[in-house]
């Protein structure tokens, strides 16, 4: 299978012992390896794909255990760096008695929001599948910059772009800044996955079909929408798939939406997708990976953390 790359932020997650109370209520926290951008190539590479990581760690005991870690799940680090600049950034979240989550980021800055965007090489996307990109890492630092750096060189290697915007609020000045740097990268992903929270602040529609229209803007081809419990959609412009969610209880959603689109792209590097002919995926083809991804999910919740819970093919078959 051919490379997923991915990049923006790897950080801690700072797990509760407890839940069903805020961060201020909490008695103690573990750490857990997270961040959006590793937590998919996590998915990706424990199902059996070769993923790559672009990033930057700070010089510091937290930045060693995300190397580490990912070294470990056979996550390529070759493209990470560290830096003596900032510390590796670090999420403290609290878990609801739903499973939902409350985050608190220190991150002001954090060691990849610096990442040099001339650290991002023009032949490293040789023989790669995709690009993944989230919106945490899209502010007014030099991150950004190194993001639309990666994404012309991996189009240019013939590479799907793949956004989920996976929105985190408290992250942004304001939240019309943050609605803007996704607008203004939507039109750059041939892959978009929403969720049913986002939606609505995205587009000002309160439904996926209303969205549409305004999602399917310059190069996107596929737009995955995801409903939670409910299920999870996916749309072309020639095709649509919808698949339900097998009911089961939840003990940590931390990486769930990861653990979704991580699991689908396997599924499309899989089935030789590429982004001439992603447009062509038929409704029963769609429907077998939304069920895929929908079980992989399922199967994530129910354990803590998020790429360590992320199941391998052998336990998916």
């Amino acid at each position: 299978m051919k490379k997923l790359y991915a990049i923006g932020e790897a950080l801690i997650d700072f797990i509760p012992q407890q839940t069903g109370v805020g961060i201020a209520e909490v008695d103690a926290f573990a750490p857990k390896v997270g961040g959006a951008p590793a937590n998919v190539c996590g998915a990706y590479t424990k199902l059996g794909g070769p993923s790559a990581m672009i990033t930057q760690l700070g010089a510091d005991p937290f930045g060693d255990k995300i190397e580490n870690e990912l070294k470990y799940f056979g996550i390529d680090t070759s493209l990470m760096k560290r830096t003596k600049k900032a510390n590796t950034s670090l999420a403290f979240v609290a878990l609801k008695q739903d499973g939902n989550r409350e985050f608190s980021f220190y991150r002001k800055p954090g060691a990849d929001m610096l990442f040099d965007p001339n650290d991002v090489r023009k032949d490293q996307f040789k023989d790669g599948f995709a690009l993944h990109f989230c919106s945490v890492s899209l502010g007014d630092f030099p991150m950004k910059e190194a993001h639309r750096q990666a994404i012309r060189y991996a189009r240019e290697a013939g590479l799907l772009i793949s956004f989920d915007p996976n929105l985190r609020k408290n992250l942004w000045a304001s939240e019309e800044a943050l609605r803007q740097a996704v607008l203004e990268f939507i039109p750059a992903a041939d892959i978009l996955k929403v969720s049913d929270e986002e939606i609505a602040f995205i587009t000002g529609k309160e439904t996926i079909e209303e969205a549409l229209p305004l999602l399917f803007t310059g190069e996107v081809k596929l737009v995955v929408y995801t409903e939670g419990a409910a299920g999870a959609r996916a749309y072309t412009k020639n095709a649509k798939a919808s698949s339900p969610c097998e009911k089961v209880k939840a003990i940590d959603t931390t990486g769930a939406g990861d653990a979704f689109i991580g699991s689908f792209l396997y599924r499309l590097s899989e089935a030789g997708v590429t982004a001439e002919n992603i447009s062509d995926l038929s409704e029963e083809t769609m429907k077998a990976m939304l069920q895929f991804s929908n079980r992989y999910c399922g199967k994530s919740v129910q354990k803590e953390g998020a790429i360590a819970s992320y199941p391998t093919k052998a336990d998916m078959e």
